[in-house]
C-alpha cells in the first residue's frame, strides 16, 4: 500500500490541475456560495419548524418540503435575528456584515452605497464570478449591483407578475411570476459558471405584501388557518391607539379574480393567518428545489455552501401588528439553513444566536479570504465545524431608525438567550423588559416589577455593554436627524400644470411652486382646435415630475385633482411612489380608481360610474381625519377610510400619464390615452370650492 503524504497529496492536486482546467480545479479547491433570501419570512415558516413545535404550532398544515430536505442535509439555527427588521438596512447587513448606522443604510430609500467593501467584492476581488439576481430593494436603485460581475434584477419593490427586469443594467421585459424568473436567471447564471468558483445571491420577492401567490399554488391550503397565540391582543407599547389592521388580505392572484381574493384572505382578521403568504412561499419551496437540482445536475451540490433566510420576520396580527420594524420577536427572527456537503454534517439543529451580518464573515472565512476588521459579525465555521461555542455571543444590540412618518418610532433593544430590554428614546414610559423563559411572547411587560429588579439590572447592564461594543448612535443620514419630525402641511397648492404656458416639453408649473415637469411623448394640443385643450396622450407618453419637499405626501392631509378625457376605459392618469409608500389615481373600466400604499398594506377607493369618453374633474380628498373622498365634477363619487398616512417621502418621481418607476399597483395598467387638461395637487386639505 502506498501511503499518500500531505506533500504527495498536493501533488496529486497539482497533476490533476495539469489533466484538467486550472478553472475547474479552482472551483473544486475553494467552495461555490448560493444564497438564497426571501422577503418577510417569519422564522416559523418552515415545514420542520412546525413540525418541531406540535401542538404550539400556528401553522401545522405548513409544507416546505425541499427547505426541510435542506435542513435534513445540514444546519438549521433556531435563534436567528436580524440587527434591524427592515428590508434594505437587513440586506445592507447581509452584504456588508455591518450595522446600518454604520454601513449608510438605515431606511428603505436610500440607495446602497457603490463603494460598500462586501462578501461579494471581496469574493470577486479573490477570483470568483459574483452574481445577484431578483430583488434588491435599495430605495429605487437601478443599474448593475455594486460589488456583482453580473446582476438580474428589478428596481425597488417590483411587481409578481411580468416585471422588467434589469440584466446588468439593461432594461428587459420578463414573463410570469417574478420569482419563477429570478430562479430561470440563477440556474443559468449558476450553469454558466459551473467550471469556476462563483458566489449567487437570489433575492426572492415572496412573501412581501400584497401576498400574491402564482397560479399553481393560488388554491394550497384552503380553508386552513393560523392558529391562535397568547400576544394577538397584547398592543405594542407604543401603538396607544387601537389595534391596527395588521394583516392586510393577499391581493387576488393574476388571473383568479374575486374568487382567488376570497380564498386567499380567509382567516386573515381573526388570527393572521394570511393564506397568500404562506401559498407564495410553497411556490419558494418549489424554486429552491430546482436550484439544488441544478447544482446536483453539474456536479456541484458537494462543494456549494447554500445558505437560505430571509431578511426580517414579520408579524402576524402579534401585538396587534403587521408589518415588522419593532424589536418582538416575531419581527427579529428569521430562518436560517445551511448545507455544505464537504463538512460532512447532516440534520445539526444550533442553538447559539446567529445574525444576519454574519453572514458575510462566514462566506470569507470558507473560502480563505481575510475577514476586515470592520465587519461586526462573527463567521460560523467554528459552529459549523462543531467546534466548542463557549465563547460565542450571548446576547445581540438590535436598533430601528424611524423612517419618516412611520407610526414605528426609534428604537434600541438588547436580547439575551433569555431575555429582553427594549427601549424607545425620549419615552422612557414605553420601556418593556420580558423573561422570554418563562414569556416567550411578550406579553408581561416586567421592568416596573420589583421582583425582577436583578433582571433589571443585569439587562441594562449588557444593554450598555452591546450598545459601546457596536458603536451604536444616530447617524446624520437617518431620517430623523434629516427630515422634520413631524412635517406640516403647507395648506397651498404646490402644483398647477395648465399647459397653456408650456415651453415645448417644460411643462411649467403655475403655482409658484417650480415643481416643472418634462414631457415626454405627448403633444400640446389647443382648445381651438380639439374638444379640450391640454395635452395628448397616445397611451406611450407621459410627463415627469421631480421630487421636492412640497410634493411631500407624507404630511397627511393631501388633495390631487385631474381634468381629462380618456379615450380607454383602463388608464393611469398619475401615480407617485411604490408599493409601501405612494398613491395612483387611474380608471378602471371606466370608473376612477385611487389607490393608497403604506407600510400597512394598500387601500384601493373606485368610483361606481364609468367616465370614459366623457370630459371631467377626478378629485380625491385625504382629510386630515385619515378619510379619502372621491368626488367627480364636484359630486362625491367614493369614500372611505385609510389606515395610515404614508411612511415617508417616496424615492421615486412622479408621473403623470403612466407609472413608471416602483409600481404603486400590482397589475400594470395601461399608460393613459386621450387628452389631460389640468392637474393639480394640495399640499393638505384642499377647501372645497
Amino acid at each position: 500500500m502506498i501511503r499518500i503524504t500531505p506533500f504527495g497529496r498536493s501533488l496529486s492536486f497539482v497533476l490533476l490541475c495539469v489533466a484538467t482546467s486550472a478553472s475547474r480545479c479552482a472551483a473544486a479547491d475553494r467552495p461555490n456560495f448560493l444564497f438564497l433570501y426571501t422577503d418577510d419570512q417569519r422564522w416559523d415558516a418552515l415545514g420542520v419548524v412546525q413540525r418541531e413545535q406540535g401542538e404550539k404550532a400556528r401553522f401545522p398544515w405548513l409544507e416546505s418540503p425541499n427547505l426541510d430536505r435542506l435542513a435534513a442535509d445540514g444546519y438549521r439555527f433556531r435563534n436567528a435575528f436580524v440587527v434591524t427588521s427592515l428590508c434594505a438596512p437587513s440586506r445592507a447587513a447581509f452584504l456588508t456584515g455591518r450595522y446600518g448606522h454604520l454601513n449608510g443604510v438605515v431606511n428603505n430609500h436610500t440607495p446602497f452605497p457603490e463603494t460598500s467593501v462586501t462578501h461579494a467584492s471581496l469574493l470577486r476581488a479573490a477570483g470568483y464570478r459574483t452574481g445577484y439576481v431578483g430583488k434588491w430593494h435599495m430605495g429605487g436603485q437601478t443599474g448593475q449591483r455594486p460589488g456583482f460581475d453580473y446582476s438580474a434584477s428589478f428596481i425597488g419593490q417590483g411587481v409578481f407578475f411580468d416585471c422588467p427586469i434589469e440584466v446588468n443594467g439593461v432594461k428587459t421585459p420578463s414573463t410570469g411570476w417574478v420569482d419563477d424568473v429570478s430562479t430561470e436567471y440563477a440556474r443559468q447564471f449558476i450553469t454558466e459558471n459551473k467550471d469556476r468558483p462563483f458566489s449567487l445571491v437570489v433575492g426572492f420577492k415572496t412573501c412581501h405584501g400584497p401576498f400574491t401567490p402564482p397560479e399553481r399554488t393560488a388554491k394550497a391550503y384552503e380553508g386552513d388557518e393560523a392558529r391562535a397565540v397568547p400576544n394577538l391582543d397584547v398592543k405594542a407599547a407604543y401603538r396607544k391607539d387601537e389595534l391596527e389592521d395588521a394583516v392586510p388580505p393577499a391581493a387576488p392572484q393574476k388571473g383568479n379574480g374575486k374568487k382567488a381574493a376570497k380564498i386567499a384572505a380567509k382567516g386573515t382578521a381573526r388570527t393572521g393567518t394570511n393564506l397568500g403568504m404562506f401559498r407564495g412561499l410553497r411556490a419558494i419551496d418549489e424554486n429552491v428545489g430546482k436550484l439544488l437540482a441544478t447544482l446536483e445536475e453539474h456536479g456541484l451540490a458537494d462543494n456549494t455552501v447554500v445558505v437560505y433566510s430571509s431578511d426580517n420576520g414579520y408579524y402576524l396580527g402579534e401585538h396587534g401588528l403587521g408589518d415588522k420594524r419593532s424589536a418582538y420577536d416575531e419581527a427579529l427572527r428569521v430562518p436560517l439553513l445551511v448545507r455544505y456537503p464537504k463538512l460532512g454534517k447532516r440534520g445539526v439543529t444550533i442553538d447559539q444566536m446567529a445574525l444576519n451580518i454574519d453572514l458575510a464573515p462566514t462566506f470569507l472565512d470558507l473560502a480563505g479570504v481575510k475577514i476586515p476588521a470592520e465587519m461586526q459579525g462573527r463567521s460560523w465555521k467554528p459552529l459549523l465545524a462543531g467546534e466548542s461555542a463557549t465563547d460565542w455571543r450571548k446576547s445581540y444590540f438590535y436598533s430601528y431608525f424611524r423612517e419618516g412618518k412611520s407610526p414605528t418610532p426609534t428604537l434600541t433593544a438588547v436580547r439575551t438567550e433569555t431575555a429582553k430590554l427594549i427601549r424607545y428614546p425620549g419615552h422612557d414610559d414605553w420601556t418593556e423588559m420580558f423573561d422570554l423563559q418563562a414569556d416567550p411572547y411578550e406579553t408581561k411587560n416586567l421592568y416596573a416589577d420589583a421582583s425582577h429588579a436583578e433582571l433589571r439590572r443585569a439587562l441594562e447592564a449588557e444593554y450598555e455593554k452591546q450598545a459601546k461594543a457596536v458603536d451604536y448612535h444616530v447617524p446624520k443620514f437617518a431620517d430623523e436627524k434629516v427630515l422634520p419630525s413631524d412635517p406640516k402641511p403647507l395648506n397651498a397648492w404646490v402644483l398647477d400644470y395648465r399647459f397653456d404656458r408650456d415651453e415645448k416639453d417644460r411643462v411649467v408649473d403655475a403655482s409658484g411652486r417650480g415643481n416643472d415637469g418634462v414631457a415626454q411623448g405627448t403633444t400640446l394640443v389647443k382648445a381651438s382646435t380639439a374638444a379640450v385643450g391640454g395635452r395628448k396622450f397616445d397611451g406611450k407618453g407621459h410627463i415627469n415630475v421631480k421630487n421636492s419637499p412640497s410634493l411631500d405626501p407624507s404630511v397627511g392631509p393631501w388633495t390631487v385633482e385631474a381634468t381629462f378625457v380618456a379615450d380607454a376605459a383602463d388608464a393611469m392618469v398619475l401615480a407617485r411612489g411604490g408599493q409601501s409608500n405612494g398613491y395612483a389615481l387611474y380608471l378602471v373600466a371606466g370608473k376612477p380608481t385611487f389607490t393608497y400604499t403604506t407600510p400597512a398594506g394598500r387601500k384601493t377607493f373606485a368610483a361606481k360610474k364609468p367616465i370614459e369618453g366623457k370630459r371631467a374633474t377626478v378629485a380625491v380628498r385625504l382629510t386630515e381625519a385619515k378619510r379619502v373622498v372621491i368626488s367627480v365634477d364636484g359630486k362625491q363619487a367614493a369614500e372611505g377610510r385609510l389606515p395610515q398616512w404614508i411612511g415617508g417621502d417616496p424615492n421615486d418621481d412622479m408621473q403623470i400619464g403612466d407609472d413608471l418607476r416602483s409600481p404603486v399597483l400590482e397589475t400594470k395598467v395601461p399608460a393613459f390615452r386621450g387628452t389631460i387638461e389640468r392637474v393639480r395637487i394640495f399640499n393638505g386639505e384642499a377647501p372645497q370650492e
